[in-house]
């Protein structure tokens, strides 16, 4: 059955009554959990896409600009798209209390802020990555957020000079193939799925 409740009271009511009477629940959720956390989403009025800037936000954040254009690139992603003071809203934590409890079995998400996982989530697939991560294109070797933060022009690895590309998924790249796999499979064996945050 797939429903729409949009007041408040009524929400909390059905919410409890899902957990009550499933068994394999599965969150699937995108920018909107974020907002709460001083996070903006995209399409909204006060949305990404809504701002102006010298290219539209989706070819900035494509493959191809950021081969073409990699220090521009990186001047819009340190901007825009890291958030090292986030912190987890009500929404990050009560589905990490859910999980504890055994009440819920995963969180599919299309954000990319990390912040499931510090509200206490562990069975969490990040369909479009995370600015948490970083590696060296040339080498592998893994750096965090503050890496990419820190620097200025295009973050290089100071082992080998390799350019530092964020570990998420950029328009025209393909998503990670054993994460698609897991969030397909949690989803397949989950009697309920609840989707928040997301216009998909």
């Amino acid at each position: 059955m797939t429903q729409a409740i949009t007041d408040s009271k009524q929400a909390s009511a059905a919410l409890a009554e899902l957990f009550g009477t499933h068994k394999r629940v599965v969150f699937f959720g995108g920018a909107g959990v974020s907002t709460a956390s001083g996070i903006p989403d995209f399409r909204s009025v006060d949305g990404l896409y809504h701002q102006q800037f010298a290219y539209p936000p989706e070819t900035m954040l494509s493959h191809s600009f950021y081969e073409a254009h990699p220090a521009e690139f990186f001047d819009f992603y340190r901007t825009k798209m890291i958030a090292l003071g986030a912190k987890p809203n009500r929404c990050h934590t009560k589905l990490a209390e859910l999980e504890r409890a055994g009440k819920l079995n995963a969180v599919v998400t299309q954000n990319i802020d990390g912040l499931h996982q510090a509200a206490g989530s562990k069975t969490v697939y990040e369909l479009h990555g995370s600015t948490l991560r970083n590696y060296c294109t040339k080498c592998g070797k893994f750096f965090d957020a503050d890496f990419i933060a820190n620097s200025t022009g295009v973050p290089r690895c100071p082992d080998c000079g390799g350019i530092v590309k964020p570990d998420v998924v950029l328009y025209e790249e393909g998503l990670d193939e054993q994460v698609v796999s897991g969030a397909v499979q949690a989803i397949r064996k989950a009697d309920t799925l609840i989707v928040g945050g997301t216009s998909l």
